[in-house]
């Protein structure tokens, strides 16, 4: 599942009357990146960067979100436009590549001149919409209004140059005196300007510097010319404002996201046996008394429910666990856009595979490499071992041999089995698809079933056995 959701519509602005429009820069190559993805394209929690921030806009109920792109530009798009249904979303190119200032004149045309602009980086993910909320209310409509930190090692950032309490300048670090330098507050490159007032003065940017650049920061010298109020609004939190530059600084800030996951999990009471060995790549919501062991991997939307047990080296993507089912060490759980359902009380694993539309009823036992798939199991089933269970209806209390399969699938097209209830199915065993196993029937082990089974019948069908008394195998020829 994406981070992306959809928001509740907007009948009102939710920041009075100043709309919000956000401006993404995710024009960089990322050239230590050392990939042909593009930067922003990165993933997070298997999610790009760049939807990280996307998502932020929606939550602060953006009336649009401009993404300014350059290398990778079609990429970027592409991978982006499918979420414009739910955030006004444009894009402009910046081509070429001139430095912040000159991005952000790239959107100008985008942005309309009564709301308050908000300036975020694609390869920023993980700023909090209410630390943005706090922001922009400290912009208030009429200020400049900048998000800092102060960095034990502030080398390569610009820096915020105050007069008292109030920002005078910030100062890139290539242009910065060495006085500056030792400045340890930094700007994050998050803004809150008001949309008019950011227009006049990204039209009295130059590039007269030490890099050549268009900057963005120079603007803060034309609030202050201007008579305009420079605040800043200092956050303690690094991982908010922490950037990717290199597969190394992806890596970190994938665990110290994944350590706030787990941390917000064992503070509404999930036991987690070692916070540090945990995934979680979309929703997951838990109930009480719930146990994960170690590395197991969580994507899209999952939900367990009270006294749920899971395993270790488990993966679960769309599924939904009832109240007190065992998920055993090594089962694999995907249920696609069908999902997976898992009953109360259920067994499965170890090393079982559920797929797409797999609906476990309560108590069911699904053992170790076994496969179920767009079947339906219903309470008190049971196959244990080595197992394949494909478009199948089964009844309650079957017991499914092992080494028996559903063979669903004629070449052409699928077909379903039905298995009434108290059925038992032998160890290897095939049961050829379409057909009808009627309730209480058995299918003696090792036959292959291509006709329907009528209710309390026993199907045999496998070659007469041969006994050949005193065989002599054959001997090795000497050489």
């Amino acid at each position: 599942m994406s981070l992306f959701q959809p928001a509740d519509p907007i009948t009102h602005s939710p920041h009075g009357e100043h709309p919000v429009d956000v401006v993404i820069m995710a024009a960089g190559k990322g050239t230590r990146m050392k990939s042909r993805l593009p930067k922003v394209l990165q993933r997070l929690a298997h999610v790009p960067l760049v939807q990280h921030v996307l998502a932020t806009a929606q939550q602060l109920q953006a009336r649009s979100a401009v993404v300014i792109t350059g290398h990778g530009a079609g990429q970027v798009e592409a991978a982006l436009s499918p979420l414009a249904g739910t955030l006004a979303l444009k894009f402009v190119r910046q081509e070429p590549q001139l430095g912040t200032g000159h991005a952000v004149q790239q959107a100008v045309p985008a942005l309309g001149d009564d709301g308050v602009v908000v300036v975020l980086s694609g390869d920023v993910p993980l700023t909090q919409a209410d630390t943005l909320q706090a922001l922009i209310a400290l912009c208030a409509g009429q200020h400049l209004a900048l998000l800092t930190i102060d960095l034990p090692d502030p080398s390569g950032y610009g820096r915020v140059v105050r007069a008292g309490n109030a920002v005078s300048a910030i100062v890139e670090h290539k242009d910065a005196s060495a006085q500056q330098r030792a400045i340890t507050e930094i700007y994050s490159g998050i803004m809150a300007v008001p949309a008019a007032l950011l227009k006049v003065w990204l039209a009295r940017l130059d590039n007269r510097n030490a890099q050549g650049e268009y900057y963005l920061t120079d603007i803060v010298k034309f609030a202050v010319q201007d008579g305009v109020r420079v605040l800043a609004q200092k956050t303690t939190d690094a991982v908010q404002v922490a950037g990717i530059n290199s597969p190394v600084q992806l890596a970190e800030l994938e665990r110290a996201y994944q350590r706030r996951q787990a941390l917000a999990l064992m503070e509404a009471g999930v036991r987690l046996a070692d916070p540090a060995r945990l995934d979680i790549r979309g929703r997951l919501t838990c109930g009480t008394d719930v146990e994960i062991d170690v590395n197991c991997i969580f994507e899209g939307a999952v939900s367990l429910g009270d006294g749920v047990t899971i395993g270790a080296h488990c993966v679960l993507a769309n599924c939904t666990i009832e109240a007190g089912a065992v998920i055993h060490p090594f089962t694999h759980i995907d249920g696609g856009a069908l999902g997976v359902q898992v009953g109360e009380g259920a067994l499965v694993g170890p090393f079982a595979r559920l797929r797409p539309g797999a609906q476990l009823g309560a108590q069911v036992h699904i053992g170790n490499f076994v496969e179920v798939k767009n079947s339906t199991l219903a309470a008190g089933a049971k196959a244990n071992h080595l197992a394949y269970l494909g478009d199948a209806t089964v009844g309650e209390r079957v017991n499914f041999g092992a080494g028996s399969i559903t063979a669903n699938y004629d070449g052409a097209n699928k077909h379903r089995t039905t298995i009434g209830a108290d059925v038992h199915v032998g160890s290897n065993c095939v049961l050829v698809a379409p057909v009808t196993l009627g309730a209480g029937a058995t299918v003696g082990g090792g036959s292959t079933i291509t006709k329907d089974l009528p209710a309390g019948a026993l199907g045999v069908a496998r070659g007469k056995q041969v006994n050949l008394a005193n065989w002599a195998r054959p001997a090795k020829k000497p050489k």
